[in-house]
């Protein structure tokens, strides 16, 4: 090479010298950033007694049943509501809108029942009928029947009108359905508000568009609940082709990876092409056809996406999509035909690599299981904690009759207290679980802290795996002679030293990163608080706050995933392996720009090659379009619904597969960088690397260098 100042570009920090001791990942080596281990001990601990306080004072009975008035719980076991499980409404039109329903503060009385009512009925009608009996369920449990009408309306016994309802959500909602663009209840398009008035139904929430919205969603809801319960297991199928195709990919791609390559970049722009040929063939098939030329625009949203499907407008969308997305793949595979051949010799080193730490396969598996473990937590902890507040009663009626409306109140005392006699008609009901305490208060610091835990111990699990799949793989290039000189158990004993000596640098990476989250989802809730105000500098600002917090994010992320890659070689700190790391790239800078994006844009096509394969086969299954086994397909209310749970799925094993692949080949280009570094390819200081790796990178990067220059 004729010196170091060809081993890297520009000034970057000192190059690595030669160092006959140096035989890969340094086994002697001791404990760093003991404080932050400290700190992230104490830190867990306190999470810890989080979930104790959340475990103790919280209540998730409040959030899996509906409360009535008096703050009991419909349909708990135990309880004289135990068989009655849904929550009635005496007047929804109280109800402003359909938010306040999510938030149990609607201001009218609510009681338990066993059953929501199924027709129309009136006080007055009811009251001397034989449907008496039937109304009185729907009373207040201590109800009396020598209590006058005006007293019965005026103290909440009893609703002034039954109107048909169906359950949603375990309470008692109008039974209201769309008819021609007519909302109706049963057939009927007014009813009786208890005062011989009738009215019409938009009424009973807030506007027609509201109501109509929202029963749409109830019923998209549940036939989509309906699709995942006759399709679970051939969606579970579908996910194990998934799993058996990456590893298939994976297992080819170790013997023959140059032809894999280009077999998967091939195979990509043919799904492409198919896809497009498809799209085109149905624009072509709707022609002519009534309603198939309606503008997207004047179709509006439909929760019924095969209303879609029916459109020319639509398969033209996709074919222009798929039609960009072919053609940009082809541009990039023409500009980047060297740098493929290239990232195809790393890409065949990695394969070797992963071929003899095969069990680095199966590490994704253990990431996956704690970060579940995660999020179990951190999901158990805040739902405890939200549910921790107590049972805030407060003062309903007449605003205008009554100047104590809104006012806290205690329900025992109440009947008996001076308020009462204030405002005659008034009732003391349950509104919200809250409270003006410093405890209450303090939840919502504790929310946040539940937040920041959560970034935190997903951020040292994944670091964990990264620095253990690292060391691996640098044992492996290491080795002068592979795979005679790998260490037996490479994997696990990657694993030990991250655990035993670089738990701190692992929590202090992971500390930076929550931090920059935590602030990125403060951004997100300010910014869901500001969209209400009329402020466009405040929106202006936020926008480029979120924007540099991810900017940010990212740049961490890429800097963490290098420092993680030094500390499993050498066992430094996280600051000394980060400043090394990035300095050893910047020495390298055309080396990466060769390598890093190339590799990235190879493997996000064998993901798409395999998420568009079993997409496909999902798609063809869930339409019944494969005459031999057409039958065997569960009929659905939405095929797009187990075809996207299949696509997504895919994605995510393919992901958990090639994200080995990436660690392998990040952890093989920077000890390929510092392999030139130390050694010069003679026989007092020979390479590393395997012979096909030095031929290729050498002749790129030099190429590359001649490039840069003639630029310059």
């Amino acid at each position: 090479m004729g010196g170091e100042q060809q081993h890297y570009y520009g000034k970057h920090g000192t190059p690595q010298k030669y160092d006959p001791t140096f035989k890969g990942p340094i086994y002697n080596r001791g404990c760093t950033d003991i404080i932050c281990c400290v700190f992230f001990l104490l830190a867990i601990v306190s999470y810890v007694a989080v979930g104790v306080i959340a475990w103790t004072h919280g209540d998730p009975r409040k959030v899996i049943y509906p409360t009535d008035s008096r703050g009991q719980f419909c349909g708990q076991k135990g309880t004289k509501n135990a068989n009655k499980p849904f929550l009635f409404y005496f007047n929804i039109v109280k109800c402003v809108s359909p938010l306040v329903l999510l938030e149990f503060q609607c201001p009218t009385p609510q009681i338990c029942v066993e059953k929501c009512p199924d027709r129309y009925l009136t006080y007055l009608n009811a009251r001397h009928s034989q449907d008496w009996e039937y109304y009185k369920q729907f009373c207040m449990p201590d109800f009396q029947d020598n209590k006058g009408l005006a007293e019965v309306l005026r103290d909440g016994d009893c609703p002034s009108v039954l109107t048909p309802s169906t359950p949603l959500a375990q309470r008692c909602l109008p039974a209201i359905h769309a008819h021609k663009g007519v909302l109706m209840v049963g057939n009927e398009t007014t009813y009786e508000d208890g005062h011989g008035n009738r009215k019409n139904i938009t009424e009973l929430v807030e506007g027609a568009k509201n109501a109509n919205g929202i029963l749409e969603a109830r019923q998209l809801a549940m036939q989509i609940f309906e699709d995942y319960t006759v399709s679970w297991y051939w969606i579970v199928i579908g996910l194990v082709i998934a799993m058996v195709l990456s590893l298939l990919f994976i297992v080819l791609l170790r013997f023959l990876a140059g032809i894999m390559v280009w077999v998967m970049i091939v195979l990509v722009i043919l799904v492409l092409g198919y896809g497009i040929f498809h799209c085109y063939m149905e624009y072509a098939r709707l022609s002519g056809e009534i309603g198939s030329d309606i503008s997207l625009v004047d179709l509006g949203f439909q929760t019924d996406l095969r209303v879609y499907l029916h459109l020319r407008q639509t398969w033209m969308a996709f074919m222009i999509i798929l039609s960009i997305l072919e053609v940009i793949i082809i541009v990039l595979l023409i500009f980047l035909r060297k740098r493929i051949l290239i990232a195809i010799a790393l890409i065949k080193e990695a394969s070797r690599a992963v071929g003899y730490v095969m069990c680095s396969m199966l590490y994704p598996l253990v990431t996956f299981f704690l970060l579940c473990l995660c999020i179990a937590y951190w999901a158990t902890t805040a739902v405890f904690l939200s549910t921790s507040n107590e049972a805030i009663y407060k003062v309903f009626g007449d605003l205008n009759s009554c100047p104590i409306i809104g006012k806290t109140c205690n329900p025992e005392t109440f009947p008996s207290s001076n308020e009462s006699r204030l405002c005659p008609g008034a009732h003391c009901q349950f509104a919200f679980y809250g409270g003006e305490s410093g405890y209450h208060r303090a939840l919502l610091w504790l929310q946040i802290f539940n937040v920041f835990m959560f970034f935190w111990l997903a951020n040292f699990v994944l670091a964990l795996g990264q620095v253990t799949l690292a060391g691996a793989f640098a044992s492996y290039y290491w080795a002068l002679r592979k795979p005679d000189d790998l260490p037996a158990f490479p994997l696990f004993s990657s694993f030990s030293r991250a655990l035993r000596y670089h738990t701190g640098s692992l929590a202090f990476g992971a500390l930076i990163l929550a931090i920059v989250q935590t602030i990125r989802v403060i951004l997100e809730y300010l910014d869901q608080r500001l969209k209400a105000a009329d402020n466009k500098f405040a929106k202006f600002l936020m926008t480029c706050l979120k924007c540099c917090f991810w900017c940010l994010e990212k740049f961490i992320r890429f800097l963490n995933r290098n420092a993680y890659i030094m500390i499993a070689i050498y066992g430094t700190n996280f600051c000394t392996s980060a400043k090394n790391a990035f300095f050893l790239l910047m020495r390298n800078i055309i080396r990466v720009a060769v390598l890093d994006k190339v590799t990235d844009f190879l493997f996000l096509l064998g993901k798409l090659l395999i998420v568009g394969s079993v997409g496909i086969l999902a798609f063809f299954f869930f339409t019944h379009r494969i005459r031999i086994i057409q039958d065997t397909a569960p009929p659905l209310n939405y095929y797009w619904v187990p075809i996207m749970t299949v696509i997504i799925g895919s994605y995510l094993i393919a992901q958990g597969f090639f994200s080995v692949y990436g660690m392998c080949v990040d952890t093989l280009f920077l000890c390929f960088c510092e392999d030139l570094e130390r050694n010069d390819g003679s026989q007092e200081r020979p390479y590393f690397m395997s012979p096909e790796l030095r031929d290729i990178l050498l002749k790129g990067s030099a190429e590359e260098g001649k490039r840069a220059e003639v630029e310059e």
